[in-house]
């Protein structure tokens, strides 16, 4: 395998709110893409954490060869170079492996417009057929109404509820994202009316 699993335990308070008691025994696939250039139509890494039963269950992570160029920046700001991917699977061969994860339960990211474009690109450009459409949630779209007048960039989300934080490393980030949602879920969010739908 390309990536790896990890599960870890993590207890709760069982006085928690009704609301939370009727989704904790939803799964929930946190991701997150890095990508090598400006034109976010290819990924370099990828990781994911699956919430199950109310905790981080299982996790993901892989470096992706993305068969294109990479700019500076994205070096400067991810740490991945092409020399970095020159030995790793290309999307095709990491999407055979995480396909049945990914549709496995309702798919989260931090800021998912950005995500879910990149994913649909990939699968676009490689010719994947998947879905017609995919529900997601936006842990940032569910922040700016349930965390009113504070910035919801990752690291300060991260900062405000002390959760650790590699940042733009994708199973750093998709851990925290994981992290987040279920500190929204403990405080009793209602998802529905933040599920979006994905046309691929």
């Amino acid at each position: 395998m390309h990536g790896s699993f990890l599960r870890r335990k993590i207890g709760y308070n069982k006085g928690i709110a009704i609301r939370w008691k009727e989704v904790i025994m939803a799964r929930f696939i946190a991701f997150d893409v890095e990508t090598p250039n400006r034109f976010s139509d290819r990924m370099s890494a990828i990781g994911i954490s699956v919430i199950e039963n109310g905790a981080v269950a299982d996790s993901y992570y892989s470096l992706v060869n993305p068969e294109t160029h990479f700019d500076y920046f994205n070096v400067q700001l991810t740490g991945i170079s092409e020399a970095s991917v020159r030995h790793a699977p290309t999307f095709p061969e990491v999407w055979e492996e995480i396909a049945p994860l990914m549709e496995s339960g309702l798919l989260v990211a931090h800021n998912a417009v950005f995500d879910m474009g990149v994913l649909r690109k990939c699968l676009t450009a490689y010719g994947i057929a998947w879905k017609p459409e995919v529900p997601y949630l936006c842990t940032v779209q569910m922040g700016k109404r349930l965390l009113p007048g504070m910035s919801h960039k990752l690291n300060v989300l991260c900062e405000y509820y002390g959760i650790a934080l590699d940042h733009h490393k994708a199973d750093s980030d998709s851990r925290a994202c994981a992290e987040i949602l279920l500190r929204y879920l403990e405080s009793g969010a209602d998802i529905r009316p933040f599920i979006r739908s994905c046309t691929l």
